[in-house]
């Protein structure tokens, strides 16, 4: 489902994910603009699933400095099980289904590397998950929520 979305909407949302508690008159300005429009436009967005506000928490902060990505080989019947299986591990943090070799691909963030290891020996034991390949993120050089 893909929602029309226009120049202004666009710029709203461009506002938002750079500084997610700026004022609608703060943004009408910008945009050149009503704040009434903004706070309008605002809530079509809302409404139309375009838009989502949420508080993004830096990890480092909480003392989650390790990270890795880890690729999970699936026995193809069992990729919806081993989902649900991955959701209640608290440290994922993103699970995404892929193509190629490996199907699933997690995201972890933890506090080291010892967490690391800990996550990949509970995930050897979910049993329709057949291979990983994990990849140890050394180092964050982008990170952004800006999709416009």
């Amino acid at each position: 489902m893909s929602a029309e979305i226009d120049d202004l909407d666009r710029g709203i949302i461009k506002e938002l994910s750079v500084d997610g508690r700026m004022s609608f008159k703060e943004i009408a300005g910008r945009l050149n603009v009503t704040e009434k429009t903004i706070r309008l436009r605002y809530k079509s967005l809302l409404e139309k699933g375009i838009f989502e506000v949420v508080g993004v928490v830096n990890p480092i902060a909480l003392g989650l400095k390790s990270g890795a990505i880890i690729q999970l080989k699936v026995k193809p019947d069992s990729i919806p099980n081993v989902i649900e299986e991955l959701k209640k591990i608290k440290v994922i943090r993103y699970i995404t289904l892929t193509s190629g070799d490996y199907p699933l691909l997690v995201q972890i963030a933890v506090a080291d590397h010892e967490e690391i290891t800990n996550t990949v020996l509970k995930l050897n034991q979910i049993q329709d998950i057949t291979e990983t390949n994990n990849i140890v993120q050394l180092g964050v050089y982008k990170n952004t929520f800006e999709y416009i």
